[in-house]
């Protein structure tokens, strides 16, 4: 009797789970993006990589359903109300260049561009603002006549952006014509309705919405201050809790005394013993960890993911019923040829064993903190350069580790699709428009980073590490900053630099090829080294669209 009944549970089980999920609501993905899929089936798979995580494809598919019907589907419904075919075929569109992506970066080692080319750009640009700076009130800018914006811009010109800090749409809207050129299939490219809206689209938020935004400097300093958490003088404002003054006064040492200050010494003494155990264990398995868990190359990825080339964008079955799109197999032709023209891309140069990580990160600190100005801050920083010199290959291993495991991970892109997806869409539509803060505030906000950055730095060390005046040099970490123009070239310089990343090819003048970018020391006129992001001799100094 038991073996009968046990199948009949096990089918009563998967029906009622059936009937339960054919009941549930279907998401506003499910309905804008795919309005003939049944309402008990699953969404089909966002992201290529089989190791994707269900929580953040329905998160992705989330993000996207809603940013299509804030700013497609508000004017699309005015021309039509019958028509529900646009947003799903945008949906596929943008699967297809989001997939051709996912390859491009698995394909891509952020290393060089977050150790050695963003920290290379950010040096250089304190550099000539605090060089453009010295000659504001000088015969070189006509006795102040010409702006620190110009000044600034002479040292660091950009075809995509003019003096006064303005972004040259025409630039980007390139850019990204390419990157679509890239990703999508020529027979999706070619028709121009759909990817015109889809390059609009992330034309008006990346140039319009976001960069003249986060280069605004109180928006630089109210990051700062998020990312150094909430501040002590909560606690310090609150009023010490005194007791009452006590009247018997014990005018000898007792026994009970010396006992309490011998328990608390082994105490401290304890737990500091304690600390530096569990601190070498742990240093000892993230170093065990390090150099036995080597990131795999480019070529090791591209051998050991054959689903790259498999796995077919989704389509809904009304473009499968209505023979608008061709067979699948022209997205897995179009990722084949797009991993084909990256397999052809040069290789690092193998003779170089190391990179040098943490040289460029510890110059942009020294450059930051105006360190080569101060005897003390100098020994500090030239001890740190010449053991990070002579532990090279372990301090390169170790950021590239860190990166991987702790910046770009799984549950960082989760953190920040989920942050942007409850910032632009609050109430599952756009929230509105951030108001910016009055100059008061805003010179409120910049108090407020001056005096939390001096916090962070010991009472004890604030002389030898910040100088004799530490508010000063903190302020002239901030200075660099503190201009909207000649932040917006910086932003220019970080987004070229990471699409040349991304696409070696667009670096190279009157080519679909390849660009071998090298990261070139040379010798600046304080006779300080620096590294900073240049093309080969074979490519030119700019993208060629």
């Amino acid at each position: 009797m038991a073996g009968n009944l046990r199948p009949r549970s096990t089918h009563s089980n998967s029906i009622t789970s059936n009937t339960t999920k054919q009941q549930q609501p279907a998401t506003l993905a499910k309905r804008l993006l795919f309005p003939h899929l049944s309402p008990g089936s699953d969404l089909p798979p966002l992201f290529a990589s089989p190791t994707c995580s269900p929580e953040l494809n329905a998160e992705a598919y989330d993000f996207l359903a809603l940013a299509l019907r804030a700013f497609v589907n508000t004017w699309w419904t005015k021309i039509t109300r019958y028509d529900k075919e646009l947003l799903p075929e945008i949906t596929i569109v943008i699967t297809t260049v989001l997939r051709t992506l996912e390859t491009r970066l698995l394909s891509t080692d952020f290393s060089l561009f977050m150790f050695s080319v963003v920290p290379a750009l950010i040096t250089q640009h304190y550099r000539d603002y605090r060089h453009a700076a010295s000659k504001a009130s000088t015969s070189y800018a006509m006795g102040g006549a010409i702006p620190l914006p110009h000044l600034f811009h002479q040292l660091q010109p950009h075809v995509a952006i003019s003096s006064e800090g303005k972004i040259d749409e025409e630039y980007f809207r390139q850019a990204f014509d390419h990157v679509l050129r890239s990703c999508l299939p020529p027979q999706n490219y070619t028709p121009e309705a759909e990817r015109y809206i889809v390059r609009e689209i992330v034309l008006k938020v990346l140039v319009k919405d976001v960069l003249p935004r986060v280069t605004q400097p109180w928006f630089i300093q109210r990051t700062i201050l998020d990312l150094l958490g909430p501040s002590l003088d909560t606690e310090s404002d609150k009023p010490p809790n005194v007791s009452p003054p006590s009247h018997t006064h014990h005018a000898h040492f007792s026994f009970h005394s010396l006992l309490v200050f011998f328990l608390s010494a082994v105490q401290s003494i304890s737990g500091m013993g304690l600390a530096l155990v569990q601190t070498y264990k742990q240093t000892l398995s993230t170093i065990k960890l390090v150099n036995h868990s080597t990131r795999p190359t480019v070529n090791q990825r591209r051998t050991s993911e054959p689903w790259r080339k498999t796995r077919p964008a989704p389509i809904s079955p009304m473009r499968n019923a209505r023979s608008i799109s061709p067979p699948l197999s022209s997205y897995a032709s179009a990722a084949s040829s797009t991993l084909s023209m990256h397999a052809d891309l040069p290789q690092p140069n193998p003779q170089r064993s190391s990179s040098h990580y943490a040289r460029e990160p510890l110059t942009m600190i020294s450059e930051l903190f105006t360190m080569h100005e101060r005897f003390a801050t100098s020994a500090v920083m030239h001890t740190l350069c010449m053991i990070c010199a002579a532990t090279t290959p372990l301090m390169d291993r170790l950021l590239t580790h860190l990166l991987y495991t702790r910046i770009l991970c799984a549950s960082s892109i989760l953190f920040v699709l989920r942050l942007f997806k409850h910032t632009l869409f609050p109430n599952g539509y756009p929230g509105p428009p951030p108001i910016d803060p009055t100059p008061e505030e805003q010179i409120i906000i910049h108090q407020q980073l001056v005096r939390r950055l001096r916090e962070q730095v010991p009472a004890f060390l604030a002389p030898v590490l910040l100088g004799s005046s530490p508010e000063h040099t903190v302020e002239e970490m901030i200075r660099p900053l503190g201009d909207a123009a000649c932040n917006a070239h910086l932003a220019v310089f970080i987004m070229d630099a990471l699409l040349l990343s991304i696409f070696p090819e667009m670096g190279v003048e009157g080519s679909t090829g390849n660009a071998d970018v090298d990261v070139a020391e040379r010798l600046d006129d304080d006779g300080i080294q620096d590294w900073a992001p240049r093309l080969s001799r074979t490519s030119t100094s700019a993208m060629t669209l």
